[in-house]
């Protein structure tokens, strides 16, 4: 579900002092003892991943590449990611917060000004949505591609930080914001309901709305909050009823959750938003929050590797992460039992198991913020065990296979590129776990909040 285009061939009262107890009991039955904190690694991890979003977008409109080395169009949600990490950028002193203003500005200037509109080509999106992939230098649509509900939401959400971020009374900054909120409230998120209780996944000129839906639970959290937050384009509270409804609560590797198999559905709301204290009317009934939903999902994750049921090779409890990322492909296939994939959405749930031994660093990574016990050790390991191969001038490359043997004798593919949305979720989550200040930049959104509510969510910061 998470890249569309690859999407639809994949698919389709309790108390605070109640809240706490859970927490730390789950805690104390699956949390391994505390390891010594590497912060010369989370240090040089930041800031090259931080660099990936500085060096690539480009200069004269900041738009994001899909990928890199690869020769790559834009994707509308990396550059999402993008508009976030330049806050990081700024609170580490990496870049100036005028550099990063000025990028911000150009980068949303940009958008706005692109021509929009029912025309199958010329255009870079319609009704305030985007298409999910823009040609990296006219910000046009790609090819056939579908104009993304959930791309945009994911653009609409990093634009949103940078509203909150960037409150400074010079004209700059003020630019940030007033382009900014043209920008979120022109997106008709009541259109892409096309009438029914779920959100439809996109649009094609071609031939209108995709029969796909966001239900389930993934990544759509995010989506649903800012739709729901619109003061000029809101879908009914209702809906997020009907979105709880269809999720599928079950025990799996030991965790009692919502399952969804790839992680990165158990992370890219949490970027931006801190589910941690809150909870929504489906939550309550559970005596958890979405925080602790993805702390056990990514426990599950990890439980599936160290089993390693299909028996690949460099599985174990520091050496495992399954979630939606490049794959080594059919054509460097090198066992005849097993069939490898090029990019897909690998995971581990009770209702869903895809698994062809690509580990991606995203899952770990994108996870740190809710058990960061186990997922330091990996990032750490897979830096040591892999080297340059896995780790180098922008972090960790997207994936690796070390289930693959080449006819001279070499084993393990690696893949060559980073990919955009999957750089994104281990710096902001790595951030928001040493200083939380994408969350606590989002607190402060009233758009943010006025989802929240709508939605049902209570408790914690959202009362104060």
């Amino acid at each position: 579900m998470r890249r569309l285009s690859h999407r639809l061939l994949l698919a389709c009262s309790i108390t605070v002092l109640f809240f706490y107890s859970t927490f730390a009991q789950q805690a104390a039955a699956t949390a391994p003892a505390k390891v010594p904190l590497p912060k010369a690694f989370l240090d040089s991890l930041t800031r090259q991943t931080f660099d990936y979003f500085w060096d690539l977008a480009g200069k004269d409109n900041g738009q994001q590449p899909d990928r890199w080395p690869s020769e790559s169009f834009s994707s509308i949600a990396a550059t999402g990611f993008g508009l976030t990490s330049y806050i990081v950028g700024v609170e580490r002193k990496f870049i100036t917060r005028e550099q990063a203003a000025a990028r911000v500005l150009t980068t949303l200037k940009f958008m706005q000004g692109l021509p929009k509109g029912e025309a199958p080509s010329g255009v870079a999106g319609n009704k305030g949505f985007f298409y999910h992939f823009l040609d990296m230098k006219t910000g046009l649509r790609y090819q056939q591609v579908e104009l993304s509900t959930i791309d945009t939401g994911l653009l609409m959400a990093g634009i949103l930080s940078v509203q909150s971020y960037f409150d400074g009374p010079d004209a700059t900054e003020k630019q940030i914001r007033d382009i900014a909120d043209a920008l979120y409230l022109g997106v008709e998120w009541d259109w892409a309901m096309n009438g029914k209780d779920v959100m439809s996944m996109g649009w094609h000129p071609e031939h209108g709305f995709i029969d796909a839906k966001w239900q389930g639970y993934n990544e759509a959290m995010i989506l649903y909050i800012l739709a729901l937050g619109s003061p000029t384009h809101s879908i009914p509270a209702s809906s997020w009823k009907t979105w709880t409804d269809s999720y599928q609560w079950a025990k799996y590797q030991g965790q009692e959750f919502v399952n969804f198999g790839p992680l990165f559905g158990h992370q890219y709301s949490h970027m931006f938003i801190d589910f941690k204290g809150i909870s929504d009317p489906y939550m309550k009934t559970k005596g958890i929050d979405y925080f602790e939903n993805s702390r056990r999902a990514t426990y599950a994750n990890r439980a599936y590797c160290a089993l390693n049921p299909g028996g690949y090779v460099g599985y174990d409890k520091t050496m495992w992460g399954l979630t939606a990322c490049d794959g080594p492909g059919n054509d460097k296939k090198s066992n005849p039992n097993v069939s490898f994939e090029g990019y897909n959405a690998r995971g581990a749930s009770q209702f869903y198991v895809r698994d062809d031994g690509t580990i991606a660093p995203t899952a770990a990574g994108g996870s740190l913020a809710f058990a960061p016990e186990i997922c330091i050790p990996t990032l750490v390991e897979m830096k040591k065990r892999h080297g340059t191969k896995l780790y180098d001038k922008y972090g960790f490359k997207d994936a690796f296979n070390m289930s693959i043997a080449y006819a001279d004798g070499t084993q393990g593919w690696y893949d060559k590129d980073y990919l955009g949305i999957d750089q994104g979720p281990i710096l902001i989550q790595l951030e928001n776990w040493r200083t939380r200040i994408i969350w606590t930049t989002m607190k402060k959104n009233k758009y943010i909040r006025e989802g929240l509510k709508k939605a049902g969510f209570t408790g914690g910061w959202l009362d104060q």
